[in-house]
């Protein structure tokens, strides 16, 4: 997935985009008044995890600001590639 292709729903406090891979991964991209990188025209991005932010991958244990349109393509990409989600039960 590509940044371009982000569908951007504005909220109360700023801009968020969301998407779920078929690994069970996802992202929540941001960009707002208290997004790291907002006051740039940056973007900031959370992992996801079904649905739920996610601190425990390899990308990140965190979320990650100051990212750029193409910095965000770069993450999704690799967020995509994430091993499957496995399901307990």
């Amino acid at each position: 997935m590509k940044f371009n292709e982000l569908e951007f729903v504005d909220k109360l406090m700023g801009r968020q985009a969301r998407v779920t891979f078929p690994n069970g991964y996802g992202a929540s991209i941001v960009q707002g008044p208290y997004s790291y990188g907002n006051e740039f025209g940056l973007y900031e991005l959370a992992v996801l995890k079904d649905g739920v932010l996610c601190y425990d991958t390899p990308i990140t244990s965190d979320v990650i600001g100051h990212l750029s349109p193409d910095a965000v393509t770069e993450l999704l990409q690799q967020i995509e590639r994430l091993p499957t989600v496995k399901v307990m039960g």
